[in-house]
């Protein structure tokens, strides 16, 4: 059982990450600062320092975070045999961590965009692995005939590219949806027709 100090601790640390996706989102990493995070998190600066040492090591922290809820997110490739089935669960979570992480997105579209200076070594390592690991799945249902012949690569980009997009242009389909955010419902529909769109394009 937790004593209160850890309760303490990690409803603290939860809050500090949430406001350091937000401030990294809007701001970058150059432009965040860590008094901007202690405002945002409504915690004293101290509190900031005393958990994350530099600006550094929580942007990391905030960083591994989204990696680690993205590969959980891709279980389903694991944990479903049929496409269609794996295909519609992958789509929605991610559509759905679209919708309710839009931040998160963000501050991985921004470190990529610089070059990824912090995540680098992970794009080398495990995401290439599991990139091969999805399209060795990939070509196993092709192999088997339960999906058309497609390149297995340029179909993840594509599914991450639409549905991140719904995250990293908010502003933009915002403006465009005559200046206010998707209802429930008008995101639902949305998540049903890119789950359409991905599904025919394997041929389902």
């Amino acid at each position: 059982m937790k004593d209160q100090k850890e309760i303490i601790r990690e409803a603290n640390e939860l809050k500090i990450m949430e406001a350091a996706e937000l401030v990294f989102a809007q701001f970058g990493f150059k432009g965040a600062t860590t008094d901007k995070i202690a405002k945002q998190a409504e915690l004293p600066k101290a509190n900031i320092h005393y958990y994350y040492k530099t600006k550094a090591n929580l942007y990391q922290c905030v960083l591994t975070r989204i990696l680690k809820e993205w590969i959980e997110a891709a279980e389903v490739f694991d944990n479903y045999d049929e496409p269609k089935i794996a295909l519609t669960k992958y789509v929605e979570s991610k559509m759905n961590y679209s919708r309710c992480r839009p931040y998160a997105s963000k501050v991985w579209a921004n470190e990529i965009i610089h070059g990824a200076p912090i995540v680098g070594a992970f794009l080398e390592t495990t995401l290439k692995k599991w990139l091969e690991d999805r399209v060795e799945i990939i070509k196993g249902w092709i192999a088997s005939n339960k999906i058309r012949k497609i390149d297995p690569t340029a179909f993840i980009y594509m599914i991450w590219s639409v549905t991140q997009h719904y995250a990293d242009f908010e502003k933009q389909i915002e403006i465009l949806n005559q200046g206010k955010e998707y209802s429930d419902e008008e995101f639902k529909l949305m998540t049903d027709q890119v789950t359409q769109f991905v599904l025919a394009g394997a041929g389902l």
